[in-house]
């Protein structure tokens, strides 16, 4: 029989199987991550009728080739394309991942591990991530409890929802901060109430507190000093109660400078006796019934002045026999107001100094007189002290004509009454405070309670609370239009200690690394692990297992069943992605040319070769 038979028949099989790696190719244009194949084909044996003779140099004879007859062709190999990346396809989907690079996802059927590039998951019954299309598990790394953070170890299961997964554990606030501008010109950091600053902060249950602090000013430059003043209950509204209260810790009680006035309800007038003094410092000459001041004229008893002022203002006395009324003000210059005709200012005569004091002072409220002279005075709880040591109002008279001013609970230290009646704090104890201290030069903070930051003590008030660091350090004392800009927030400036409620999860995403992160309604995140990937030192020699799914060979290379992350060669995960296939249609119908056309051919050598059988067996007749 005639060889070229068999090589035609070798044909058409090769021909054939190559036409169904083509097919299989276009039937998975649309299969998700698919590798598109190829066939390559390589000669089959052949049968050698002469062997290849050398050259002859002894007779000059040159080399003769074999003569050697193919008999036919034989699939060489079926290519992957498995280093080939495939479109992407966007759909929304979160679950959905596209690796970019040569790496594999790793699922499990619960008896052994397969790989695949199709990222098509989802969340089953049980809360596992896995494969839509085979229900096999994504295997990952877990969270290790101590960081909270992948840590890489044999690949298990995904689980990312469970019960313990679902919700967000509430903690108490541990950490605050201040920051802001404070304005020495604001009024409200120079009133008694101070400057309002809120701080809101979590127990360790999750309800949310304001702590309400003030910043006041003082008589220093660059010195001020911060006050608890309550914590309230956000869900009511309410104070937490004395009971807690007293035993919150914010600094301790501290003696204050202040430059706090406070009015009286009605401005008093300042009547008495005023003295002259003498350059040798002895007693002059006591003038009754006329006010030291601008503005505070009294009428002038009689038709004139007493002899001794004549003779210390210089006066003759047919003048002062004229003079109505008068004062004598700051300066211990006699001003005349009646007559207005005679009206004068004389000075002392030579012999007298130019101060005047007032030794004894009325203040009257509605036609209510009580002994106050301007001046400072102390408080120590039990007494007032003057400063000089003179006559002191009755504590009772003096709360009772300063809007009920009450010295012990105000914690009064010092105080200073002027000529107008006005009373100004200038001295006071204050509860739960500390010193808040610039640098006068820069406006830049110094210190609070001696350091960076105040610890506001909360855990002594009950178990649910702890204590909370609050840092001032950011803060300045600089002008910024009479207005300040100081306010509080919970956690550091890394986001650290802020406290939260409890929290419910609202999302999962996943990472460029795999990292699945859920989201919570309280603002926290939680990873809750790690999709692990593998490669291969030869992925074309993973075997197809159908499903998109491979498994390793012994050409491939094995998995050490711990993985990689994928950034660690440089690829990624896309979530909201899948990958296409990779099948180039325009070349597979040209492969699909060629391949008709080749196998037209060899079922032509066999036409032939029959048809020239036939002629030798025509040869008998």
């Amino acid at each position: 029989m005639m060889r070229s038979l068999f090589s035609g028949v070798a044909g058409l099989r090769t021909h054939q199987t190559k036409m169904d790696v083509i097919g299989n190719n276009i039937a998975n244009v649309n299969t998700t991550a698919y590798k598109s194949q190829s066939t390559t084909f390589r000669d089959l044996m052949y049968q050698t009728t002469q062997a290849a003779s050398g050259a002859n140099a002894a007779t000059g004879v040159g080399g003769i080739n074999a003569k050697q007859i193919g008999l036919g062709v034989q699939v060489g190999a079926i290519n992957t394309n498995i280093g080939g990346q495939g479109s992407a396809q966007n759909t929304g989907n979160a679950f959905d991942i596209m690796i970019t690079g040569d790496a594999f996802f790793v699922v499990s059927n619960g008896l052994e591990n397969f790989f695949t590039r199709d990222g098509s998951f989802y969340v089953d019954g049980a809360g596992n991530l896995a494969m839509t299309s085979t229900g096999y598990n994504v295997m990952g790394w877990q969270v290790d409890p101590a960081t909270g953070d992948p840590k890489k170890d044999t690949v298990s299961p995904l689980q990312v929802m469970n019960a313990a997964n679902m919700t967000y554990s509430a903690a108490a606030t541990t950490d605050a901060r201040v920051t802001g501008i404070v304005d020495r010109n604001d009024t409200s950091v120079n009133s008694a109430s101070g400057r309002i600053m809120n701080l809101e902060f979590y127990d360790s249950l999750g309800y949310l507190y304001t702590g309400r602090f003030s910043i006041h000013g003082t008589g220093a430059e660059g010195r001020y000093y911060v006050t608890l003043d309550d914590i309230l209950d956000s869900g009511t509204g309410e104070s937490i109660g004395k009971e807690m209260l007293d035993n919150v810790t914010f600094g301790g009680t501290m003696e204050v400078e202040t430059a706090l006035g406070r009015s009286c309800t009605m401005k008093p007038t300042l009547q008495g006796t005023v003295e002259i003094t003498t350059t040798t410092g002895a007693a002059g000459f006591p003038l009754q019934g006329i006010a030291i001041g601008p503005q505070n004229n009294v009428a002038v008893a009689g038709t004139g002045l007493p002899a001794a002022y004549q003779t210390a203002y210089d006066i003759g006395a047919n003048e002062a026999a004229k003079i109505e009324e008068a004062y004598v003000n700051e300066k211990g210059q006699l001003v005349v107001t009646k007559p207005a005709a005679s009206l004068k200012t004389y000075s002392l005569a030579s012999g007298f100094s130019s101060t005047a004091t007032i030794t004894q002072a009325d203040i009257t409220i509605g036609g209510t007189t009580t002994s106050v002279r301007p001046g400072e005075y102390t408080y120590d709880g039990k007494t007032i002290v003057a400063a000089d040591g003179g006559a002191v109002p009755a504590l009772a008279d003096l709360e009772a004509f300063y809007n009920g001013l009450n010295l012990d609970t105000e914690k009064i230290k010092a105080f200073t009454i002027e000529q107008d009646g006005t009373l100004t704090i200038t001295r006071k104890e204050v509860d739960n405070s500390a010193n808040l201290i610039y640098d006068s030069t820069t406006g830049l903070f110094d210190s609070v309670a001696g350091g960076d930051s105040i610890v506001l003590g909360l855990q002594g008030a009950h178990g649910k609370f702890s204590d909370i660091t609050i840092d001032f350090s950011t803060t300045k004392n600089v002008n910024n239009g009479g207005s300040s800009t100081v306010g509080a927030s919970k956690g550091t400036t890394k986001g650290l200690g802020t406290g939260r409620k409890e929290g419910k999860m609202i999302g999962i995403s996943i990472a460029k690394s795999g990292i699945i992160t859920a989201s919570y309604d309280n603002g926290m995140s939680r990873c809750l692990g790690q999709i692990a990937t593998a490669t291969f030192a030869n992925a074309s020699g993973l075997e197809k297992q159908g499903d998109n799914l491979y498994s390793a060979t012994m050409n491939s290379g094995d998995f050490d069943g711990i993985g990689e992350n994928i950034e660690d060669g440089g690829g990624y995960m896309q979530s909201g992605v899948l990958e296409m296939s990779n099948v180039d249609l325009s070349q597979e119908f040209t492969e699909m040319i060629t391949t008709q056309r080749g196998f037209q051919a060899n079922s032509r050598i066999i036409t032939v070769s029959d048809t020239m059988l036939e002629e030798l067996t025509n040869l008998k007749r």
